[in-house]
């Protein structure tokens, strides 16, 4: 039996994004991975409908990668999308139009996001050597939040919840100002806290992990990086003071300044500091000392070893 292609199209509330990897009969590598701005939950949060900008870009946005799936040679491009579908009243309008161009989108459950964000992180070998992992998936719409420890070669869910909070939500709501007022960020942290409670399992965080572009921007930031090097990414540690800094410098900058940082990934510049404050409150909620960023996320775990529970893909 030859090498297999397949892919997976994560259709988020902010972005769309192409994950195309390769198994050699034992272990899978990556072929390609990229990302659309496409901005398919802004405004959902208030409105609950996905807009027609946002729709239509998107559905651009999977024309293209589908087709450079195929173009690839994946046998399989399966797509799902998170909280915004999942919230929006259309939804069934976006999935009928999906499904009409030839681009099917399924609902992922806020359940299986962040079990499968947990199994993208527990099957890597950057992170092997730990035994309880916490991660961290902030999105547009949605931060999924889980806890587990692997008792011999088992892993045992602590805590998992998918919190109704993300970047594109705060945007439209409290944080509606490019350069929010200092009272706007203190009415925003507060209502992060107030939504994550105290119900967190305390000093039991063990080695803390954050999947999605907030790392990966934060990260690329620091360095300085001026193109995509995930090999330089994965695996880097942001304390949580470094964080938190993050979050006080970016939120006195525009939109347009923020574009400016180097090492911005273009897009990102509306909601990186809202995801920054998202990962300094939670971290603050389990009180983890920072996080390591993984360039991985749920589309791996999906690609690579199907929906929770129902095995290794064929």
């Amino acid at each position: 039996m030859g090498n297999i292609r397949k892919a997976v199209v994560d259709v988020g509330s902010n972005s769309l994004i192409l994950a195309v990897e390769e198994f050699d009969g034992q272990t899978w590598h990556r072929v390609q991975e990229r990302t659309a701005i496409t901005s398919l939950g802004e405004g959902t949060k208030s409105t609950g409908l996905l807009g027609e900008r946002g729709m239509s870009a998107s559905l651009e946005a999977l024309k293209v990668f589908f087709a450079e799936a195929k173009a690839l040679e994946a046998v399989s491009v399966e797509a799902a999308a998170t909280m915004a579908v999942r919230i929006a009243d259309n939804k069934q309008d976006f999935l009928d139009r999906a499904a009409a161009q030839g681009t099917p989108v399924s609902i992922l459950s806020g359940d299986d996001e962040a079990q499968l964000g947990f199994e993208s992180v527990a099957n890597d070998p950057t992170f092997s050597s730990h035994s309880r992992l916490t991660i961290i998936d902030p999105g547009g719409q949605s931060t999924e939040l889980m806890t587990a420890v692997r008792i011999e070669r088992e892993w045992q869910i602590q805590f998992r919840k998918s919190f109704s909070v993300g970047t594109l939500g705060l945007r439209s709501t409290i944080l509606t100002d490019e350069a929010p007022e200092p009272p706007a960020i203190l009415t925003a942290s507060a209502a992060l806290d107030d939504l994550i409670g105290l119900c967190y399992l305390p000093n039991k965080v063990g080695y803390a992990i954050v999947l999605g572009a907030t790392g990966t921007n934060l990260v690329s930031i620091r360095e300085g990086l001026t193109e995509w090097q995930p090999e330089r990414v994965h695996g880097e540690w942001l304390s949580y003071e470094e964080i938190s800094r993050s979050v006080g410098y970016m939120m006195q900058l525009t939109d347009a300044e923020r574009g400016q940082i180097k090492g911005m990934e273009p897009g990102r510049e509306k909601t990186i500091h809202i995801g920054a404050l998202i990962v300094e409150r939670f971290l603050n909620a389990t009180l983890a000392p920072g996080c390591a960023v993984s360039v991985r996320g749920w589309r791996h775990a999906l690609l690579e070893r199907g929906l929770p529970g129902t095995g290794f893909p064929d």
